[in-house]
């Protein structure tokens, strides 16, 4: 902890009540603490979010009509990133995951850095304004975190790893799926269905292969896990954007 940390943990729980960010202290003072075993490599684990690793998109008020939305403009989010995959490839990049950086997986970012990326509103237009209307304006996207197109070209492989946290949750519409494309999660493994969504807790162990002989395209959202309060939120974000300030050495 930081005087700055502390100074906006102080904050919050003075507006929204002394108990209210227990959870996130808890989780600070715990250290790694006691989680379920596939969510050994996590970073940080929040106490008192259910340990499920794949839940059910429609499940939860605040995150469905999102959801609803993304399915229901798939065709033309499909049709614009398959014309920039085509025409405007230098648009996408290798994706940089915080483990590593693979070639055979390319990334074009809507959302990134605490913003939305303005060059892709031309490029992925509908998927810009579902992202911004449906997600970033009414506080669901993490910030901390990011939305981008995720593209597997045949052959590759995502390795087993666990993300940083489970407070954030990973959406993802299933943009063009071609046969051979597997994803699990904890152990268990489903695949991609065209124009619906599936949402899992990436804090548990995950894997990501694509054995078929086109690319496969994923629309990838890092939201805030339903689970958590607002006042939480407030408290994480915070936190983490103190914790990259000093590893950044600002």
């Amino acid at each position: 902890m930081t005087p700055e940390i502390d100074d906006a943990f102080a904050a919050i729980r003075a507006e929204c009540g002394k108990d209210s960010i227990d959870r996130v202290e808890q989780m600070l003072a715990a250290g790694r603490g006691e989680r379920h075993p596939l969510q050994k490599t996590a970073k940080w684990v929040m106490p008192g979010i259910s340990p499920t690793p794949w839940h059910d998109p429609y499940a939860y008020t605040e995150l469905a009509p999102f959801v609803s939305e993304l399915e229901a403009n798939h065709r033309a989010i499909r049709k614009e990133i398959g014309s920039a995959w085509t025409a405007r490839r230098e648009a996408f990049s290798d994706y940089e995951h915080y483990l590593t950086r693979q070639r055979n997986w390319q990334a074009l970012h809507l959302f990134r850095e605490g913003g939305l990326v303005e060059e892709s509103a031309g490029i992925a237009p509908t998927a810009y304004r579902v992202l911004k209307e449906s997600a970033v304006d009414t506080g669901i996207l993490c910030p901390l975190l990011e939305c981008h197109f995720s593209t597997l070209l045949p052959g590759a492989v995502i390795a087993p790893h666990c993300d940083l946290w489970n407070f954030s949750i990973n959406l993802h519409l299933a943009v063009d799926i071609p046969d051979g494309c597997s994803i699990t999660v904890a152990g268990e493994t489903r695949s991609w269905e065209e124009g619906k969504c599936l949402l899992f807790d990436y804090s548990f162990e995950h894997e990501a292969r694509n054995e078929g002989t086109a690319p496969r395209t994923c629309l990838l959202i890092d939201l805030w896990h339903p689970e958590t309060t607002v006042p939480e939120r407030r408290a994480l974000e915070a936190l983490v954007t103190e914790v990259r300030r000093l590893v950044r050495g600002g």
